[in-house]
């Protein structure tokens, strides 16, 4: 079982910390901060940079502290935070598959950062390695404190703003 985690943690992490990347950096052929700024601004997240940053922060370090094992359920959340608002905003009035751009992606990484919350990441982490082990009750807490930052960035978009964007 270890090993699965790690090889899960692993490819899962790095390539969530990818996805982050792509939009602070413009690494592997992402569009960085102002050009996901401007696309966030068209969703009706105002200041898009900031929004862009955000998200792009918690996708980066939601995945690396996955990948490394670290701090528990602090990584999941993150992402669970970050793709349930993607998957809100921009990709489920599309339905649920990805062909269509809808939110499968989204949940699918939402959904395996919240099991790997709740299963641990195993003897091959760095939370095994300092004696780190988050009880249930925190787990369930810091991956409630994921939504409730969700529904907060949720509640701070200005839909008229998109739905103005999007008639242009």
């Amino acid at each position: 079982m270890n090993e699965g985690l790690l090889l899960l943690r692993l490819v899962f992490g790095i390539v969530m910390a990818a996805h982050g990347s792509q939009k602070l950096f413009g690494w592997f052929g992402g569009h960085g901060i102002a050009d996901t700024g401007g696309f966030f601004e068209s969703l009706g997240f105002r200041p898009g940079k900031l929004f862009a940053t955000a998200a792009g922060l918690g996708e980066f370090f939601g995945g690396l502290l996955i990948a490394a094992g670290f701090l528990g359920p602090v990584g999941p959340a993150l992402v669970l935070s970050v793709m349930t608002v993607a998957s809100i905003s921009v990709h489920w009035k599309n339905g649920l598959f990805a062909q269509n751009n809808g939110f499968e992606v989204p949940l699918l990484y939402a959904t395996a950062g919240v099991a790997m919350a709740f299963t641990r990441f195993g003897a091959f982490s760095i939370d095994a390695l300092l004696g780190i082990s988050a009880s249930p009750l925190f787990i369930s807490a810091a991956l409630l404190v994921g939504i409730v930052g969700a529904l907060g960035t949720l509640a701070m978009r200005n839909v008229n703003a998109a739905a103005q964007s999007s008639a242009r």
